[in-house]
């Protein structure tokens, strides 16, 4: 189990093709865009017009077909969760704990963007335990400037993410200081529309 662990956190630190999952998310704002994601949404819905977060992970799998992401599960947790609170429910309150097709293209673009912050977590994260500790913090330092620029104060820093005084780095607390940071691998392809 470890050493299958670390294999899949090599594999995703070393070699995923931003270009190609990049293309595998419409997420531009065009007609032929729209009518792809029409046809995924349509594609992982059971019918009722609204995804639920095992139909959205089950799509990842089958529809998409991308194996990088559909093994990050905190990744498609925090896109749903975000997606799903993207706009008031058409289909009343059961609506809101689902994503209906006007939050489909928000779910898209932020699957990609906590992709990338799982996969910049995946990398500090040495052991593989889900959390960052302060030596690991540490000992990715050189590399998490290149995302995020200079850090002065490596502790300081440290203590400023772990919000919860865990003495851990949680991917949800990891989040929002990449976010705060505006963290950009320096190796993905930022070829994808934001608009």
């Amino acid at each position: 189990y470890y050493i299958t662990n670390n294999l899949r956190k090599y594999r995703l630190a070393m070699s995923v093709d931003w270009t190609a999952l990049n293309a595998k998310l419409p997420t531009e704002k065009t007609g032929a865009a729209k009518k792809k994601r029409q046809e995924l949404f349509k594609a992982m819905d059971a019918g009722n017009g609204i995804l639920s977060l095992a139909e959205v992970d089950k799509g990842i799998r089958d529809v998409l077909k991308i194996d990088e992401i559909f093994d990050a599960k905190p990744a498609i947790m925090r896109a749903f969760q975000i997606a799903k609170q993207r706009g008031v429910s058409k289909r009343g309150a059961m609506g809101d704990d689902y994503i209906e097709f006007v939050e489909f293209r928000f779910f898209l673009l932020s699957l990609r963007q906590y992709f990338e912050y799982w996969a910049a977590f995946s990398r500090t994260d040495e052991d593989n335990d889900k959390r960052i500790s302060l030596e690991e913090f540490k000992s990715a330092q050189p590399m998490m400037e290149l995302w995020v620029g200079e850090i002065g104060d490596i502790e300081g820093e440290f203590n400023k993410i772990d919000t919860n005084g865990g003495g851990q780095i949680l991917f949800d607390e990891f989040c929002a200081w990449a976010i705060k940071k505006n963290l950009d691998l320096e190796d993905d392809d930022d070829n994808i529309v934001v608009e």
